[in-house]
């Protein structure tokens, strides 16, 4: 259900925005959007976890937050990043 130490470095190894950047927008945006998709298989065999769905419905909000702020702040970097993650925007 968690992202593993390994697949996070990955993430943000290919969408980090200069060398050594582990916070940005974009990184964190891609972090989540992986911790959601995995929460989310988890959510389709167990059904009535209603713990773990308001987790989920939190990580979606963080996530829609972030995406807002990097759409004010940078619009062709929000375009990019929302295609490179296939996110329905």
């Amino acid at each position: 259900m968690s992202i593993t130490a390994e697949r996070k470095q990955e993430l943000i190894k290919e969408f980090a925005v200069t060398d050594g950047d582990t916070g940005s927008a974009d990184v964190q945006v891609a972090v989540l959007t992986e911790r959601i998709t995995n929460l989310t298989e988890h959510l389709k065999t167990h059904s009535k976890d209603f713990h773990s769905r308001r987790g989920l419905l939190m990580m979606v909000g963080q996530r829609r937050r972030l995406l807002d702020y990097l759409r004010k702040k940078d619009s062709k970097r929000y375009e990019a990043l929302v295609k490179r993650l296939g996110l329905r925007r």
